[in-house]
Parts: C-alpha cells; sequence; structure tokens
C-alpha cells in the first residue's frame, strides 16, 4: 500500500496517483471480507450461545420432570409408612394431626437424601420391641380383674334372677334368667379384654396361662358370690 496522503496529491506525479488508486479496490475489498469474517463470527458465537441456552433449558426442563417424579414418588412411600404408623398405634398417632404432617426439611441433612430419611422411618416404624416378662405385680393385677368381675358377675346373676321371680309372667320377665346367664359368662371375658388392653399399654405379653388365670378367677369368684348369697 502506497504511503501517499490525501494532502499529497497536489505535489504527488500522475504515476504515484495512479498506482494509489489501484490498491484502493484491493484494500476495500480486505475490509470487506475482515467485516464480513467479524460479522460472520459474531453470528456464529450468538448461534453457539442460542444452541447452549437452548441445551440448558431443555436439561432444566427434565431435571424439573425428573423431580416432580421424585417428590411424587416420595410423597406415596411418605403416605404408605404414614398409613402403616397409624395402624400400628393407633389414636396415638393423632397427636401428630388425623392427617400425615407436613414434610419438614431436617436440620442437620449431610449427604442424606429423601431415601435415606424413609428408610429410616420404615425401619422405625416395623421395629416391635421386645415384650416384657410378667412380674408379680402385673399378675396381681390381671388376677385383681378377674375378682371384680366375678364379683360383678355374681351381684348381677343374683340381681336378675331375684327380678325374674320363680313365676312365668309371659313377659320379657321370663328370658332374664339367660340374660343373667349370659352377663354371668361376660363378665370374665370383658375382664380378660381389659387385661389385654393393660398389657399392651406396658408392652407385655399375655400368655395363655394369664388369660386361663384371669377368667378361672372370674368365674370361681361368681360362684363363691353366688354361693355366699344363697347362704
Amino acid at each position: 500500500m502506497s504511503e501517499l496522503q490525501p494532502a499529497d496529491f497536489e505535489t504527488a506525479d500522475y504515476r504515484s496517483v495512479l498506482r494509489r488508486l489501484t490498491t484502493l479496490d484491493a484494500d476495500a475489498a480486505d475490509l470487506r471480507a475482515e467485516a464480513r469474517r467479524w460479522h460472520d463470527g459474531r453470528v456464529a458465537a450468538a448461534d453457539q450461545a442460542v444452541r447452549e441456552a437452548d441445551e440448558g433449558l431443555a436439561g432444566a426442563a427434565r431435571a424439573a420432570e425428573q423431580a416432580q417424579r421424585d417428590l411424587e414418588r416420595v410423597d406415596a412411600r411418605a403416605l404408605g409408612l404414614w398409613a402403616e404408623y397409624v395402624h400400628k398405634v393407633g389414636p396415638v398417632a393423632e397427636r401428630y394431626g388425623r392427617t400425615m404432617p407436613a414434610a419438614s426439611i431436617p436440620r442437620q441433612r449431610g449427604d442424606r437424601n429423601a431415601e435415606d430419611y424413609l428408610e429410616e422411618v420404615a425401619a422405625k416404624v416395623k421395629y416391635i420391641p421386645p415384650q416384657q416378662p410378667l412380674n408379680f405385680g402385673v399378675k396381681a393385677l390381671f388376677a385383681l380383674f378377674g375378682l371384680v368381675s366375678g364379683l360383678l358377675a355374681g351381684l348381677v346373676f343374683h340381681a336378675l334372677r331375684e327380678a325374674a321371680g320363680n313365676e312365668r309372667t309371659g313377659t320379657w320377665r321370663d328370658a332374664l334368667p339367660v340374660v343373667a346367664l349370659v352377663v354371668f359368662l361376660a363378665c370374665p371375658v370383658l375382664a380378660v379384654v381389659a387385661a389385654k388392653k393393660v398389657a399392651d399399654r406396658r408392652q407385655v405379653g399375655l400368655d395363655a396361662a394369664t388369660v386361663a388365670t384371669v377368667l378361672i378367677t372370674g368365674l370361681v369368684t361368681g360362684g363363691l358370690v353366688l354361693a355366699a348369697i344363697g347362704l
């Protein structure tokens, strides 16, 4: 390229000016090519940025869908564990509400995820504490149940028989002896039910020998009451 400047054209000779003019097209072509390269580079960079943004958006959408599926799966597992817990403990679960409590984020999560906490909860729900042996105090309490049931059975039986009388009247009073017998037998059974409730609360086992003790104590006590009243 010539070093001639516009002010030099006044003093330059014809050949220098002609040589300078012939190089203008080449300079303009180089500038146009450079401009096209710059424009094409900017367009390519913009297209690349758009593609990367689209890929990032698609990845975020897939991650959101997967997170929603994971959330639904975790909620379903948690609901199943809650139902199992309510079925196991009964009305005691109502202290947390009648429905499944809202999820809460533990303060110290560390690297644990939702599956780890669900497995921990499942292990606690399935855990059955070992039954404690029956001690003397509990056995005495069960025997007291049988004694009280026998007293009630004997007194109610006697009262119903007295109300029925010895003569048939053709009314509902004629069924009182049968009712008295049913009540007499039902009282020891109800004592066994009460003993079972106490055993469950104390987490002790109620074996067949204990059940037989309650029933026999109730029946024997009821028979003694009737014998004493008859005397």
